[in-house]
């Protein structure tokens, strides 16, 4: 929980857009792109050393909460 603030500022999101859900799609039909979808595909455009320490903050984060 206290790599959240660092977390969110590395990903240029607040925390409720963090854990925000996407909507539930219709079966076999395929929607927006969820915040979770979107802040991936920003993090895969990282530096590769940017990408490895977002991956570090996010293993501790689940590591904490699990």
């Amino acid at each position: 929980m206290a790599l959240l603030p660092a977390l969110t500022r590395a990903l240029e999101i607040t925390v409720e857009e963090l854990f925000e859900e996407a909507p539930k799609a219709a079966k076999g039909k395929r929607g927006p792109a969820s915040t979770l979808e979107k802040e991936i595909e920003r993090i895969s455009q990282l530096p590769r050393a940017k990408q490895k320490s977002v991956m570090e903050m996010l293993d501790t984060v689940i590591q904490q909460a699990s």
